[in-house]
């Protein structure tokens, strides 16, 4: 356009600056995503089972279009509680409250435990 011509209201604003293009660095991912941000090997696993859980426990309360009041109450706790669990504040949890919810809505857990690489 020529200089001191209005630019039409919806053209796009462009920079004219040269930026080399930012370099990333990939890290291939183990599985675990607790363990790849540098937790402790046992707190990683910790996180990792307490994460599987609560998503099972959110899942379960939306498929079945549950209130927070409701599933309170199918689930045994406060729903201040529940919403915590929609929240995933995964500190607020123990692996065995979220096991006694999971059965309280009447899931079964199986458990298959299986041999990981040591980490020393």
């Amino acid at each position: 356009m020529k200089e001191g011509t209005p630019m039409p209201r919806n053209a796009p604003i462009t920079k004219r600056t040269a930026t080399k293009p930012a370099r990333h660095r990939t890290t291939k991912a183990n599985g675990n995503l607790f363990a790849d941000l540098g937790f402790a090997p046992l707190e990683s696993a910790s996180l990792q089972l307490r994460a599987r859980l609560m998503a099972e426990l959110i899942r379960i309360v939306r498929s079945r279009k549950l209130t927070q009041a409701a599933a309170a109450r199918l689930l045994g706790v406060s729903q201040p509680r529940v919403s915590d669990l929609m929240r995933a504040k995964i500190d607020k949890f123990s692996s065995d409250a979220l096991v006694e919810m999971l059965a309280l809505a009447g899931i079964e857990l199986e458990v298959t435990p299986h041999a990981t690489r040591r980490v020393a």
